[in-house]
């Protein structure tokens, strides 16, 4: 079992940055491809981003692509996802997960194996 808790939403101004944060505890946390997903209001969860093992990869949605990085830091068993020049339309909860394949395919339709609580994010204009 892999337990995931997300951290860092809030409310912020269009324009705006937040960093949330994901951490992870349970198993060896470097043989888990970590991803980002979010939830807004009346619509399906979507994919944001994902980073392989030891980061050497990175994969975006193209909505957030230039605004959005994910980072890891494999020492503390932690994800981030920095998000800059927020939009109204990024109002979402925010979900991390995790999966031990790193098969992008999978990973855009939230085939992922643990999944944390989530935490809100409101971009207000």
């Amino acid at each position: 079992q892999v337990q995931l808790v997300e951290s860092g939403g809030g409310l912020v101004q269009v324009g705006g940055s937040l960093r949330l944060s994901c951490a992870a505890s349970g198993r060896t946390f470097s043989n888990y491809v970590m991803g980002w997903f979010r939830q807004a209001p009346g619509k399906e969860r979507e994919f944001v981003g994902a980073v392989s093992w030891s980061a050497e990869s990175t994969f975006y949605a193209d909505g957030v692509k230039g605004r959005f990085t994910i980072s890891r830091d494999n020492a503390k068993n932690m994800v981030y996802l920095q998000m800059n020049s927020l939009k109204p339309e990024d109002t979402a909860v925010y979900y991390c997960a995790a999966d031990r394949a790193f098969i992008i395919a999978l990973i855009k339709k939230g085939v992922m194996d643990y999944w944390g609580k989530g935490t809100l994010v409101s971009v207000s204009s």
